[in-house]
């Protein structure tokens, strides 16, 4: 059935959808008839579409909706494929997903379930491409609105919905591009098959696609007026149903996460090859290590907070205190604290941060020889740093409330912690500097966007201490700097560096080289684009525009810069577009690449373009370290049959 999964999946999801919510509202038509009360309770809310009409059918409900919810990712896994081999196996029966197309032309393993590293890295990146372009549509359209004083054609709510979904949309695409790029690069640069466990890396994957589908469906089920943060007690007492969405969608999210995590860091341990110590490893494998290990001890703190909001809202339960029973309050019995809810989530999406830019740092260290064809300067150095970024950014979530009521003497604390992540970072920032110094520099696109990468972190680097600062932040704190800041440090943490991987790594995953003019476009337009957005953000938040408002009024005086800012993101937006024609015309026609057009020392560039299906013909054997560019006969790795070029 896994080869129909086009109609079946759909088919499917949908069908356990309904199910669930004629099962729920058939229950409380039981309970009707047998003399209960059914009137709605403080849960019921009602749906609109996205010109605020009312379209709830009769007798909905959100228990209903979770419930629906839960149904339609069972319907989905089970249709997709992906708990076909655990089901066998359970009842002793041979699994049944293998490695190869099996028969299949090659193009169906894109769109189905499968077992290999590679595939399943190149679907998230079809993926974090897909909801990078659904996020960044919702930016254009509110920053439509923002462009000029007034309403122009949204209203309160369905910008307030706009911005939260983009927010939460774009983590799910960073958190994709992420997994593309430790599925496709892990097993390969450590000398491995595959990953570790393949078929949890397939489900990793898959519960990856319903997590985004039901956040995009909230859109369309009511929204929500949260943002991606979801505070309560506002996230818990809001009338726009489509919250629940978000909070299932986020929640779901979270079983990829760890489970990603997990199958990478039992890979690096014990799957390397012979000769392959820690500090043989290529720094990205560091880098994604550390993130890895993040993944894994973190993200279980907000699923738990989520879990809480969601059994407040549907079940009635009192966790955040939005339901305080004022009765209780005046005896002084405990109820739910919204602060609560802060730290949980802080704790875990403050790391949440070094998960995306940690690989992309990775992915600066990893290149940068390549292109100046010099060692790697301070390579252990680098290794640990991404460890020590991993180690201190785990205790600097509170920085987030400063301007809350949490108690003053933990304010000083996590302040200091805060500027200590400087000092791991600076160690990345001077090994960069010092591996470019003097360097035999090649200005191809993948180090194009390197530099672009390392000029804008910098950017979000440096407004960064402002915001972890408690006399700043009190003026700044939900400022349109925060966004400036934010941007920033995702754009040059991740998003480029994203972008120099897809170039630099696109001839061994097609066997084709890409359209250099284009990709050289795409840069020029994006970088000086983003600047310009980046930095006009902070000038307005230091002017007073304040984050998540749908309008500003002239007398701010920030009207030419907010439509510069939104003819930056319409910049943006068409530089990636031409990326995508270019990845997608250069896969059909295109020269064919060589073994290795860049003259890397990697082991995947030893091996053919496209790579084997199971990377190696032979294990292959380390010998020597992975960065002496520019030394003499020095050889890192001894593989079997290798191409060169």
């Amino acid at each position: 059935m896994r080869y129909f999964f086009t109609s079946s999946l759909f088919i499917g999801a949908l069908g356990q959808w309904l199910t669930g919510y004629f099962a729920y509202n058939a229950l409380t038509r039981l309970r009707f008839n047998l003399g209960y009360d059914v009137t709605p309770a403080p849960w019921f809310f009602r749906l609109r579409n996205f010109f605020g009409e009312d379209i709830t059918p009769p007798g909905f409900d959100e228990p209903a909706m979770v419930l629906a919810t839960l149904f339609s990712l069972i319907g989905f896994l089970l249709c997709s494929g992906v708990l076909t081999d655990w089901l066998k196996m359970c009842a002793g029966q041979r699994p049944h997903l293998t490695h190869g197309a099996q028969g299949k032309p090659e193009w169906t393993r894109y769109i189905n379930v499968d077992v290999n590293h590679k595939v399943i890295g190149i679907q998230y990146g079809m993926s974090s491409i897909f909801i990078l372009l659904v996020g960044g549509l919702l930016a254009i359209l509110f920053r439509l609105e923002l462009a000029m004083p007034g309403l122009q054609f949204l209203d309160g709510d369905s910008y307030n919905t706009l911005f939260s979904a983009h927010g939460i949309i774009m983590i799910a695409a960073i958190f994709a591009g992420v997994g593309a790029m430790t599925n496709y690069l892990g097993p390969v640069m450590v000398g491995a098959s595959d990953m570790a466990f393949p078929r949890l890396n397939a489900f990793s994957y898959w519960v990856s696609v319903p997590s985004a589908l039901i956040l995009i469906a909230g859109i369309f089920m009511g929204g929500w007026d949260t943002g991606w943060v979801g505070y309560p007690t506002h996230s818990t007492s809001t009338t726009m149903a489509g919250v629940q969405m978000f909070l299932l969608g986020f929640y779901l999210n979270g079983f990829s996460s760890i489970a990603s995590g997990l199958n990478l860091v039992v890979t690096t341990i014990y799957m390397r090859a012979k000769g392959m110590t820690y500090f043989r490893m290529p720094i990205f494998v560091w880098a994604a290590l550390a993130a890895s290990i993040l993944q894994m001890t973190v993200t279980q703190t907000v699923g738990v907070a989520l879990t809480m909001v969601v059994a407040e809202r549907a079940i009635g339960l009192d966790f955040f205190g939005a339901i305080a029973d004022p009765t209780l309050v005046a005896a002084g019995v405990p109820t739910g604290d919204p602060i609560l809810f802060q730290h949980l989530f802080w704790f875990y999406s403050h790391p949440a941060v070094y998960v995306w830019i940690l690989p992309g740092l990775g992915i600066i260290s990893e290149l940068l020889p390549v292109f100046s064809r010099k060692p790697l300067f301070g390579y252990k150095w680098i290794a640990l740093s991404s460890v020590g970024i991993a180690l201190v950014g785990s205790i600097v979530w509170a920085h987030h409330m400063l301007t809350s009521s949490m108690e003053p003497m933990w304010k000083v604390p996590f302040m200091i912690s805060t500027l200590f992540v400087a000092v791991p970072t600076g160690v990345k920032f001077f090994s960069w500097v010092a591996t470019i110094w003097e360097g035999k520099m090649r200005f191809q696109t993948p180090m194009l966007f390197v530099l672009g990468a390392i000029s804008v972190f910098l950017l979000g680097g440096l407004s960064g201490p402002i915001l972890g600062t408690i006399a700043t932040d009190m003026h700044l704190h939900d400022s349109y700097f925060v966004v400036g800041h934010f941007h920033a440090t995702i754009f040059g943490g991740f998003v480029f560096p994203f972008f120099a991987a897809i170039y630099y790594w696109y001839p061994k995953m097609t066997g084709r080289m890409y359209n250099e003019a284009l990709g050289k476009l795409h840069f020029w337009i994006m970088v000086p684009g983003f600047w310009v957005m980046s930095l006009m953000q902070m000038r307005v938040g230091m002017q007073g525009m304040r984050r998540r408002i749908a309008d500003y009024g002239p007398d701010l005086g920030i009207a030419a810069e907010q439509a510069l800012i939104t003819v930056a993101t319409l910049a943006i937006g068409w530089s990636i577009l031409i990326m995508l024609y270019n990845l997608v015309s250069s896969a059909r026609s295109a020269e064919k690449a060589p073994a290795n057009p860049w003259g890397s020392r990697s082991p995947e560039f030893q091996s053919p373009s496209p790579l084997p299906e199971f990377n190696y013909d032979a294990p292959i054997t380390v010998v020597g370290d992975p960065y002496d560019y520019g030394i003499e006969d020095a050889t890192y790795v001894v593989v079997p049959g290798a191409a060169g070029d």
